[in-house]
């Protein structure tokens, strides 16, 4: 220290500790490569701690954040409508991407965050409606809505997190009396109905419930009425009542 003092160096350093899943900030004296001391800095800017912890995010992968089912169906629905509408300016929110441009849409709300336990406190549903155009929220619920009501009058949640086409998951006897499979977006996705036995099974998928009524529906008839006697079964489901999500229980 005496003989190389002009070349000795104190800087405030601030990294991502893989070990500890935190920012770690602290101010080293080096001699080049060689740190004499190294002490916990309280000076670290916020900016600096925000860009290491972004670099942490990067490391642990998407999967770290706090996603909900919430906003997890927003991406997805997101992702259907810039396949639906193209030409429109629907966000890119794939996983990919979201990853590839963490600095642009995540590092605004990461000051105060230091360790991965703080990330719980990020609102990904409100991050990811953040970077949707406010035109495009207002047409959202009408071309890709969250759920939709069947003939029983149960309103049910629609599958957007499925390759292809979203996904109806629905109860058999509840879609009794309709023939025109339920489109979204402006009539340009025929959902898949996916029907369910009274226990919850899938028994059928379809896209033309017409189509289904007439072909599929008397084998499944005939091997289900054995096994469910207590529930309705009626030869003509295009003129049966549907049955109420209750009564299937």
């Amino acid at each position: 220290e005496e003989n190389f003092a002009h070349l000795i160096e104190t800087r405030d350093g601030v990294a991502w500790d893989s070990r500890a899943r935190a920012v770690s900030a602290t101010r080293p004296r080096r001699l080049g490569a060689l740190v004499l001391e190294e002490r916990p800095s309280t000076t670290a800017g916020p900016e600096a701690v925000a860009l290491a912890m972004l670099q942490g995010i990067r490391e642990m992968g998407l999967a770290c954040l706090p996603w909900s089912e919430g906003a997890r169906s927003l991406q997805a629905r997101v992702q259907f409508l810039r396949r639906m509408f193209p030409d429109a300016a629907w966000p890119e929110l794939s996983d990919g991407h979201l990853r590839a441009t963490l600095e642009d849409w995540l590092l605004p709300y990461l000051p105060g965050i230091s360790r991965q336990a703080h990330l719980d406190r990020l609102d990904m549903h409100q991050i990811l409606q953040s970077l949707i155009p406010h035109d495009l929220q207002r047409r959202m619920d009408r071309l890709a809505p969250v759920r939709i009501e069947v003939p029983s009058g149960a309103d049910v949640r629609i599958d957007y997190e499925t390759e292809g086409d979203p996904v109806l998951r629905v109860r058999l006897q509840e879609m009794f009396g309709l023939a025109r499979t339920p489109a979204i977006a402006e009539g340009r996705s025929p959902l898949r109905i996916e029907l369910l036995s009274p226990a919850g099974r899938p028994l059928a998928v379809t896209q033309s419930l017409d189509t289904f009524w007439t072909n599929g529906y008397p084998s499944v008839r005939a091997d289900m009425r054995g096994r469910y006697p207590k529930h309705s079964w009626p030869e003509d489901p295009l003129t049966a009542p549907p049955v109420k999500p209750r009564r299937l229980r």
